[in-house]
């Protein structure tokens, strides 16, 4: 045995009919050991309460982790004040939603200065998020900071560009990590061999820390490695293989860390999906 370390694979489940009743049900099918969820409209501002029998029923199975992904139109780096505000209010209604389910994180794009540069877009992620940091604390899940594809004028792309990202934050503890392995792929990381993928591990244990990283969304991509394009892929069906993801669950720095695809659905690719990276894990942590 490789590595003695256990990474729950999963896959971000609909949850329209019942975060548990419908989550779980979907979880069951495509056999997942993980899930990622929305707690609202992932596309709109408006925010609501949870069902106290179905946040119970997730939040009790505790053999089955659970993430929130936040809404899509946050960005806290935004120069426009009424979205930055909006921005706020979501992200503190998805990590107090986390709290009531168990959630093991909240993940959030790590937005875009929109114009102005990155120096005035990192100032107001500073201004914004740190004081929420502080004033939450150990109350709510962690945020888990997500990288994105590179395109415009996005504050974080590639590993290198969470040391400064994460220092605007004064490295503050409860602001950790959810790699996205299509992201990292187009903003340049060339991920496609083991080889690649243990290149960008080995530099994000140097700059950033093993320790932040909480989650992995594991996802091909259609896009070319640098073409700073957002396309998921079914796991080998893309630019960066299947093979590679086997690295995933033997390097230092991401071996235990959970994964969850968000590759094309429905039930039945996202399910092979899961056996993929399943049958990876265990060829390299078994042999």
């Amino acid at each position: 045995m490789t590595n003695t370390k256990h990474s729950p694979i999963g896959a971000h489940v609909p949850v329209s009919g019942g975060l548990a009743t419908k989550g779980l049900a979907y979880a069951a099918q495509i056999e997942a050991e993980t899930v990622q969820v929305f707690v609202g409209n992932p596309r709109g501002w408006a925010v609501t309460d949870g069902d106290p029998a179905e946040d119970a029923a997730l939040r009790e199975r505790t053999d089955l982790p659970n993430f929130i992904h936040a809404p899509y139109l946050i960005n806290l780096g935004t120069p426009d004040d009424a979205v930055g505000d909006k921005s706020l209010s979501a992200l503190e209604h998805a990590l107090r939603r986390g709290a009531e389910i168990g959630a093991g994180g909240v993940v959030v794009h790590t937005g875009s200065a929109v114009r102005g540069g990155r120096d005035e877009g990192l100032a107001r992620v500073r201004a914004r998020l740190l004081p929420l940091l502080e004033r939450l604390g150990e109350s709510v899940p962690p945020v888990l900071l997500e990288p994105m594809a590179g395109q415009g004028q996005v504050l974080c792309a590639t590993v290198d560009d969470l040391v400064d990202y994460l220092k605007a934050l004064d490295d503050h503890p409860r602001a950790q990590v959810c790699l996205d392995t299509a992201h990292a792929f187009a903003a340049g990381h060339d991920i496609s061999t083991r080889a690649g993928m243990r290149a960008m591990l080995d530099r994000f244990g140097e700059v950033v820390g093993a320790e932040r990283l909480r989650l992995i969304h594991a996802n091909d991509s259609k896009a070319a490695c640098g073409s700073n394009k957002d396309r998921h892929e079914n796991i080998g069906a893309g630019r960066i293989g299947a093979e590679a993801f086997a690295e995933l669950f033997v390097h230092p720095v991401s071996a235990g860390v959970p994964l969850t695809l968000e590759t094309p659905g429905p039930a039945e690719p996202h399910a092979k999906d899961v056996q993929t990276l399943k049958r990876l894990r265990a060829e390299v942590t078994e042999g």
